[in-house]
């Protein structure tokens, strides 16, 4: 016979997996079937982009008197903060173009200095050494997704692989939107993924996949960009 302790464990064993069960299903309601979801609104975007014209935002422009200017043209798709799964925090901003690879340009939303390491096939990194918002700090916008599935680079010419500390003024063209994820053959959707990144105060930018190491883009293109504060909505200049 079993003692009354033992049975009372299994019962709240049972209770906590249910509990979790039950999360796991609200998160992925929420997350991907809810109609006010940003995931809802990606799908029906990359579908039918004419449909949501009204939540794009135009490359080059600028909100407010905000220091960036809008490095692309598309729908925000996801914000930082947003979550993917649990116990992950997407680290930038995702601008989704709505047309086919290599046909969208992505800008450098400020002036710095861009690097390109050798072995970035859609990826480049701009420095500037004086922070708009924090002039006393150093920071690096970076920019991904620049290549097409099997990562054919979209990067524009002028910065090959190698490129190294090559002063850019806000409005070049850095090159193409495309849906390289990393690993040829397995596409994302057609995106520009745009972060702002802290440096490690000796002049090296930090890893950009840890959320730690990225800052609130809000108050640096002047829109709603932080999942925290604006859970389910798409964000469009006058809205914030």
């Amino acid at each position: 016979m079993r003692k009354p302790h033992t049975r009372k464990h299994i019962i709240l064993l049972m209770a906590f997996i249910v509990l979790v069960a039950g999360g796991g299903v609200f998160w992925l309601y929420r997350t991907y079937y809810s109609k006010d979801s940003r995931t809802r609104a990606v799908i029906n975007f990359i579908r039918d982009p004419d449909s949501l014209a009204d939540l794009r935002v135009s490359a080059l422009s600028s909100c407010g008197d905000a220091p960036f200017i809008m490095p692309t043209d598309g729908m925000i798709g996801y914000l930082w903060g947003d979550s993917f799964r649990p116990g992950h925090h997407h680290t930038g901003i995702d601008v989704f173009a709505g047309t086919d690879v290599g046909i969208t340009p992505v800008y450098a939303a400020y002036d710095g200095y861009l690097t390109r390491l050798p072995d970035w096939k859609s990826t480049v990194i701009v420095r500037i050494p004086a922070d708009p918002l924090q002039p006393d700090r150093q920071i690096w916008m970076y920019y991904t997704h620049l290549a097409d599935s099997e990562g054919n680079s979209f990067v524009d010419a002028a910065f090959p692989p190698g490129t190294e500390d090559l002063f850019v003024t806000a409005g070049t063209l850095l090159g193409y939107q495309g849906n390289f994820s990393g690993t040829p053959g397995n596409p994302t959707g057609v995106h520009l993924h745009f972060s702002i990144v802290l440096d490690d105060g000796e002049g090296h930018f930090l890893n950009e996949l840890a959320i730690e190491n990225t800052l609130d883009p809000s108050p640096y293109l002047g829109l709603a960009l932080n999942a925290r504060e604006n859970p389910d909505g798409i964000p469009v200049c006058q809205d914030f």
